[in-house]
Protein backbone atom coordinates (compact mmCIF):
# COMPACT_ATOMS: atom_id res chain seq x y z
CA UNK A 1 0.00 0.00 0.00
CA UNK A 2 2.63 2.67 1.04
CA UNK A 3 4.29 2.16 -2.57
CA UNK A 4 0.68 2.79 -3.86
CA UNK A 5 0.69 5.57 -2.25
CA UNK A 6 3.98 7.33 -3.35
CA UNK A 7 3.05 5.88 -6.96
CA UNK A 8 -0.47 7.91 -6.99
CA UNK A 9 0.99 10.94 -5.18
CA UNK A 10 3.69 11.09 -7.55
CA UNK A 11 1.96 10.60 -10.67
CA UNK A 12 -0.76 13.40 -9.46
CA UNK A 13 1.93 15.43 -7.91
CA UNK A 14 3.62 15.85 -11.50
CA UNK A 15 0.38 16.81 -13.56
CA UNK A 16 0.16 20.37 -13.94
CA UNK A 17 -3.38 20.26 -13.78
CA UNK A 18 -3.80 18.57 -10.51
CA UNK A 19 -2.50 22.20 -8.67
CA UNK A 20 -4.94 24.37 -11.64
CA UNK A 21 -7.84 22.46 -10.62
CA UNK A 22 -7.32 22.24 -6.54
CA UNK A 23 -6.40 26.27 -7.46
CA UNK A 24 -9.80 26.71 -8.94
CA UNK A 25 -11.72 24.96 -6.51
CA UNK A 26 -10.38 27.60 -3.91
CA UNK A 27 -11.23 30.39 -6.17
CA UNK A 28 -14.28 29.70 -7.33
CA UNK A 29 -15.95 28.35 -3.90
CA UNK A 30 -14.43 31.52 -2.76
CA UNK A 31 -15.53 34.15 -4.88
CA UNK A 32 -19.35 32.57 -5.25
CA UNK A 33 -19.47 32.78 -1.74
CA UNK A 34 -18.07 36.40 -1.78
CA UNK A 35 -20.70 37.37 -4.44
CA UNK A 36 -23.57 35.97 -2.59
CA UNK A 37 -22.51 37.46 0.54
CA UNK A 38 -22.41 40.16 -1.09
CA UNK A 39 -25.55 39.93 -2.76
CA UNK A 40 -28.06 38.79 -0.22
CA UNK A 41 -29.26 41.69 2.73
CA UNK A 42 -31.26 40.97 5.92
CA UNK A 43 -33.85 43.73 6.58
CA UNK A 44 -34.83 42.87 9.97
CA UNK A 45 -35.72 40.95 12.59
CA UNK A 46 -36.36 36.76 11.42
CA UNK A 47 -35.67 37.60 7.32
CA UNK A 48 -35.09 33.73 7.37
CA UNK A 49 -31.73 33.58 6.10
CA UNK A 50 -28.90 31.12 7.49
CA UNK A 51 -25.83 33.24 7.12
CA UNK A 52 -23.56 30.19 7.46
CA UNK A 53 -25.28 28.60 4.59
CA UNK A 54 -25.06 32.05 2.49
CA UNK A 55 -21.05 32.06 3.27
CA UNK A 56 -20.54 28.65 1.84
CA UNK A 57 -22.75 29.02 -1.23
CA UNK A 58 -19.58 28.40 -3.44
CA UNK A 59 -19.64 24.50 -2.37
CA UNK A 60 -22.37 23.98 -4.34
CA UNK A 61 -20.10 25.11 -7.47
CA UNK A 62 -16.80 24.11 -6.65
CA UNK A 63 -17.68 20.89 -6.26
CA UNK A 64 -17.82 20.25 -10.16
CA UNK A 65 -13.94 21.14 -9.89
CA UNK A 66 -13.60 18.44 -7.51
CA UNK A 67 -15.70 15.89 -9.61
CA UNK A 68 -13.72 16.86 -12.71
CA UNK A 69 -10.26 16.25 -10.55
CA UNK A 70 -11.03 13.09 -8.90
CA UNK A 71 -12.38 11.82 -12.50
CA UNK A 72 -9.13 12.34 -14.23
CA UNK A 73 -7.27 10.49 -11.57
CA UNK A 74 -8.94 7.46 -12.82
CA UNK A 75 -10.30 8.23 -16.41
CA UNK A 76 -6.86 10.12 -18.02
CA UNK A 77 -5.50 7.10 -16.84
CA UNK A 78 -7.71 5.19 -18.87
CA UNK A 79 -7.20 7.04 -22.41
CA UNK A 80 -3.79 7.45 -22.09
CA UNK A 81 -3.33 3.69 -21.80
CA UNK A 82 -1.20 4.87 -18.64
CA UNK A 83 -3.23 2.38 -16.21
CA UNK A 84 -1.82 -1.11 -17.58
CA UNK A 85 1.61 0.64 -16.78
CA UNK A 86 0.11 1.15 -13.11
CA UNK A 87 -1.36 -2.47 -12.67
CA UNK A 88 2.10 -3.85 -14.33
CA UNK A 89 3.81 -2.10 -11.48
CA UNK A 90 1.16 -2.84 -8.83
CA UNK A 91 -0.34 -5.76 -9.57
CA UNK A 92 -2.88 -5.65 -6.33
CA UNK A 93 -5.53 -3.05 -8.28
CA UNK A 94 -7.77 -2.79 -4.62
CA UNK A 95 -4.53 -1.28 -3.20
CA UNK A 96 -4.56 1.12 -6.45
CA UNK A 97 -7.98 2.21 -5.81
CA UNK A 98 -7.30 2.89 -2.62
CA UNK A 99 -4.46 4.66 -3.10
CA UNK A 100 -6.20 6.85 -5.73
CA UNK A 101 -8.81 7.15 -3.36
CA UNK A 102 -6.23 8.35 -0.35
CA UNK A 103 -4.43 10.77 -1.79
CA UNK A 104 -7.40 12.67 -4.26
CA UNK A 105 -9.11 13.05 -0.34
CA UNK A 106 -5.95 14.34 1.71
CA UNK A 107 -5.73 17.04 -1.78
CA UNK A 108 -9.41 17.71 -2.05
CA UNK A 109 -9.46 18.11 2.45
CA UNK A 110 -6.99 20.74 1.94
CA UNK A 111 -8.43 22.53 -1.28
CA UNK A 112 -12.03 22.16 0.67
CA UNK A 113 -10.45 23.39 4.07
CA UNK A 114 -8.82 26.47 2.63
CA UNK A 115 -11.79 27.23 0.59
CA UNK A 116 -14.15 26.87 3.35
CA UNK A 117 -12.44 28.94 6.42
CA UNK A 118 -11.62 31.78 3.43
CA UNK A 119 -15.62 32.05 2.86
CA UNK A 120 -16.59 31.55 6.64
CA UNK A 121 -14.12 34.64 7.41
CA UNK A 122 -15.51 36.80 3.92
CA UNK A 123 -18.93 35.72 5.28
CA UNK A 124 -17.86 37.17 9.25
CA UNK A 125 -16.68 40.60 7.44
CA UNK A 126 -20.03 41.08 4.91
CA UNK A 127 -22.59 39.90 6.19
CA UNK A 128 -22.65 42.80 9.03
CA UNK A 129 -22.82 45.40 6.80
CA UNK A 130 -25.93 43.65 4.98
CA UNK A 131 -28.09 43.74 8.19
CA UNK A 132 -27.11 40.53 9.51
CA UNK A 133 -26.51 41.78 12.85
CA UNK A 134 -27.04 40.83 16.37
CA UNK A 135 -30.23 43.15 16.08
CA UNK A 136 -31.89 41.41 13.66
CA UNK A 137 -31.42 37.76 15.56
CA UNK A 138 -27.89 36.58 13.67
CA UNK A 139 -24.50 36.87 15.44
CA UNK A 140 -21.46 37.25 14.02
CA UNK A 141 -20.25 34.18 12.17
CA UNK A 142 -17.35 32.33 14.43
CA UNK A 143 -16.19 28.35 13.93
CA UNK A 144 -16.41 28.63 17.99
CA UNK A 145 -19.97 28.44 17.18
CA UNK A 146 -21.32 24.79 17.60
CA UNK A 147 -23.31 24.91 14.42
CA UNK A 148 -21.51 27.30 11.90
CA UNK A 149 -17.98 24.69 12.99
CA UNK A 150 -20.38 21.64 12.10
CA UNK A 151 -21.55 23.47 8.82
CA UNK A 152 -18.18 24.28 8.33
CA UNK A 153 -16.50 21.07 8.69
CA UNK A 154 -19.25 18.82 7.41
CA UNK A 155 -18.69 21.22 3.97
CA UNK A 156 -14.75 20.17 3.80
CA UNK A 157 -16.50 16.54 4.29
CA UNK A 158 -18.90 17.08 1.59
CA UNK A 159 -16.42 18.06 -0.80
CA UNK A 160 -14.24 14.89 0.03
CA UNK A 161 -17.61 12.58 -0.63
CA UNK A 162 -17.72 14.06 -3.90
CA UNK A 163 -14.37 13.52 -4.74
CA UNK A 164 -14.72 9.80 -3.65
CA UNK A 165 -18.05 9.47 -5.79
CA UNK A 166 -16.61 10.99 -8.82
CA UNK A 167 -13.74 8.44 -8.46
CA UNK A 168 -15.74 5.03 -8.09
CA UNK A 169 -17.99 6.28 -11.10
CA UNK A 170 -14.79 7.04 -13.11
CA UNK A 171 -13.40 3.63 -12.01
CA UNK A 172 -17.12 2.38 -13.49
CA UNK A 173 -17.23 3.70 -16.56
CA UNK A 174 -13.47 4.09 -17.15
CA UNK A 175 -13.98 7.29 -19.76
CA UNK A 176 -13.64 10.98 -18.04
CA UNK A 177 -15.92 12.62 -20.11
CA UNK A 178 -18.92 9.92 -19.00
CA UNK A 179 -18.26 10.19 -15.56
CA UNK A 180 -17.63 13.42 -15.67
CA UNK A 181 -20.96 13.56 -17.24
CA UNK A 182 -22.65 11.03 -15.06
CA UNK A 183 -21.19 12.63 -11.87
CA UNK A 184 -22.87 15.92 -12.80
CA UNK A 185 -26.15 14.63 -13.29
CA UNK A 186 -26.50 13.32 -9.88
CA UNK A 187 -25.96 15.82 -8.12
CA UNK A 188 -27.62 18.78 -9.96
CA UNK A 189 -30.55 16.63 -11.66
CA UNK A 190 -31.87 15.58 -8.60
CA UNK A 191 -32.67 19.33 -7.54
CA UNK A 192 -33.95 19.90 -10.49
CA UNK A 193 -36.28 16.56 -10.86
CA UNK A 194 -37.68 17.37 -7.27
CA UNK A 195 -38.43 21.22 -7.94
CA UNK A 196 -40.71 19.77 -11.05
CA UNK A 197 -42.72 17.47 -8.63
CA UNK A 198 -45.91 18.05 -7.84
CA UNK A 199 -46.75 15.65 -4.83
CA UNK A 200 -44.64 16.99 -1.66
CA UNK A 201 -44.10 13.49 -0.67
CA UNK A 202 -42.09 12.79 -3.29
CA UNK A 203 -40.61 16.07 -3.28
CA UNK A 204 -39.00 14.90 0.04
CA UNK A 205 -38.11 11.88 -0.97
CA UNK A 206 -35.84 13.22 -3.45
CA UNK A 207 -34.26 16.03 -1.57
CA UNK A 208 -33.56 13.14 0.95
CA UNK A 209 -31.59 10.78 -1.33
CA UNK A 210 -30.34 13.57 -3.55
CA UNK A 211 -26.80 13.32 -2.98
CA UNK A 212 -26.36 17.51 -3.09
CA UNK A 213 -29.85 17.82 -1.55
CA UNK A 214 -29.14 16.20 1.17
CA UNK A 215 -25.57 16.18 1.35
CA UNK A 216 -25.49 19.92 1.42
CA UNK A 217 -28.17 19.76 4.39
CA UNK A 218 -24.98 19.66 6.87
CA UNK A 219 -24.78 23.75 6.28
CA UNK A 220 -27.66 24.81 7.06
CA UNK A 221 -27.52 25.97 11.06
CA UNK A 222 -31.42 27.76 11.41
CA UNK A 223 -34.72 26.09 10.61
CA UNK A 224 -33.37 22.50 11.39
CA UNK A 225 -36.90 21.61 12.10
CA UNK A 226 -37.82 22.43 8.57
CA UNK A 227 -35.43 20.42 6.39
CA UNK A 228 -36.30 17.14 4.46
CA UNK A 229 -33.34 15.21 6.02
CA UNK A 230 -30.79 16.39 9.15
CA UNK A 231 -27.24 17.68 8.73
CA UNK A 232 -25.46 14.42 9.37
CA UNK A 233 -27.71 11.83 8.25
CA UNK A 234 -27.61 14.36 4.86
CA UNK A 235 -24.28 13.65 4.84
CA UNK A 236 -24.47 10.41 5.67
CA UNK A 237 -26.54 9.98 2.04
CA UNK A 238 -23.61 11.28 0.04
CA UNK A 239 -21.48 9.09 2.03
CA UNK A 240 -23.40 6.01 0.99
CA UNK A 241 -23.29 7.30 -2.80
CA UNK A 242 -20.00 7.04 -2.55
CA UNK A 243 -19.23 3.96 -1.12
CA UNK A 244 -21.85 2.18 -3.12
CA UNK A 245 -19.78 3.91 -6.12
CA UNK A 246 -16.14 2.82 -5.00
CA UNK A 247 -17.26 -0.78 -4.01
CA UNK A 248 -18.45 -0.99 -8.14
CA UNK A 249 -15.41 0.38 -9.03
CA UNK A 250 -13.71 -1.69 -7.00
CA UNK A 251 -15.07 -4.79 -7.87
CA UNK A 252 -15.15 -3.93 -11.52
CA UNK A 253 -11.42 -3.19 -11.72
CA UNK A 254 -10.86 -6.72 -10.33
CA UNK A 255 -13.08 -8.44 -12.77
CA UNK A 256 -12.52 -7.11 -16.11
CA UNK A 257 -8.85 -6.44 -17.94
CA UNK A 258 -7.04 -2.66 -18.23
Amino acid sequence: MKEALHVEWTKLRTVAGTVWLLAAVVLLTVALGVATSAAVSCSGVGCGQDPAKISLTGIAFGQAVVAVLAVLAVGGEYSTGMIRVTFAAIPRRSAVLAAKASVISVLVLVAGATAVLVSVLAGRIILPGNGFTEANGHAVLSLADGPVLRAAVGSVLYLVLVGLLSLGVATVVRDAATAIGIVLGLLYLFPVVAAVVSDPDWFDRLQRISPMTAGLAVQATTNLDSLPIGPWAGLGVLGLWAAGALSAGGLLLRLRDA
